[in-house]
């Protein structure tokens, strides 16, 4: 492995969804090149004490975008760190514009029919309900509207492990950061 050489204060936007455990990968990234991980996701849901599907559908997208705005007020000050966030959230406000002033933003995607194939595994027998299919595709769409800003960097995760697509994480960051 090549050392990767960046500014101290630059940091690493992942967001985008190829599968249920994507989060490992920034996770990976983090620990290999010994960066703070934050999981802007994991905030919002420690700071409401709930599971950010379950906060929304409890109490509305308002009480979820007023936690968000605040969690994101923090995320914003990091420096030097990989920083995971939902392309949902990156899309509101003036957010993405904000992350790329402080950071490069990574959209990891898939071919469609490899990543139905991993929610297939992971939602089991649910899988097989059109509606609860019909709602992870639909998240996935917003998950990847992100790409329209000409500052995001996508990368192809179809035929990769989750090692491999860290690797390519780290090469396409120090390729466009440096």
């Amino acid at each position: 492995m090549t050392m990767l050489l960046l500014p101290a204060d630059q940091n690493l936007i992942l967001t985008g969804y190829t599968g249920p455990h994507q989060p490992l990968v920034g996770q990976q990234v983090a620990e290999r090149l010994k960066l703070r991980y934050v999981n802007v996701d994991r905030q919002i849901e420690d700071r409401a004490g709930l599971p950010v599907e379950e906060l929304r559908s409890r109490y509305g997208q308002t009480l979820l975008k007023t936690v968000e705005t605040e969690v994101m007020r923090d995320v914003l000050l990091y420096r030097g760190a990989i920083i995971r966030i939902s392309g949902q959230t990156l899309q509101h406000g003036e957010y993405a514009h904000r992350m790329a002033e402080i950071g490069t933003i990574i959209c990891l995607v898939a071919a469609l029919d490899a990543v139905l194939r991993r929610l297939h595994l992971a939602m089991g027998a649910r899988y097989h309900n059109p509606h609860e299919r019909a709602l992870a595709i639909g998240n996935l769409k917003r998950e990847w509207a992100i790409r329209k800003f000409d500052f995001v960097h996508v990368l192809d995760t179809t035929y990769l492990d989750d090692a491999e697509i860290a690797d390519a994480v780290m090469t396409l960051w120090q390729r466009v950061a440096v």
